[in-house]
């Protein structure tokens, strides 16, 4: 795991269209890491990315009293090996390290097999929002 460089901003970019794209004919738009600005991001120190051709990445976001796990995004034909996990298990070890006791993230209600490897990490259902013009889930996990 390592923070993400200038020079990985297309790979990012092309990684998150990649594993996003299957999502917008369920939710009926494009989820929301599809626009956002990954050179900001990038320049920032928000986005740590996995594996030598680019796996995997996570954006996360410290805020008061909790690590804001803004995108999780791992490349399509890797889904079942456990990036995604190690990805959620690098955000907690950042929130310790930052000492912050939560984790919190947000997810398309529509994005069920999403929430369900949610919960199976100790991420709990806070309630749901209105954003955007989309439902989504709030979710939260409180570190031991």
């Amino acid at each position: 795991m390592r923070l993400a460089k200038e020079t990985d901003r297309g790979a990012v970019e092309e990684l998150v269209q990649a594993a996003y794209q299957p999502w917008v004919a369920v939710i009926g738009a494009r989820p929301r890491p599809m626009e956002a600005d990954y050179a900001a991001l990038i320049s920032e120190g928000r986005v740590y990315v996995t594996g030598d051709d680019l796996d995997g990445l996570i954006v996360l976001i410290p805020e008061n009293g909790v690590l804001y796990v803004d995108n999780v995004a791992v490349r399509p034909g890797l889904h079942g090996k456990g990036i995604g996990r190690s990805l959620l298990a690098f955000a907690e070890q950042e929130a310790r390290r930052l000492g912050l006791p939560a984790l919190r993230l947000y997810t398309n209600v529509k994005m069920a097999r999403n929430i369900a490897l949610y919960e199976s990490l100790g991420y709990v259902v806070t309630g749901h929002k209105e954003r955007e013009g989309r439902t989504v889930v709030a979710m939260r996990k409180q570190l031991p």
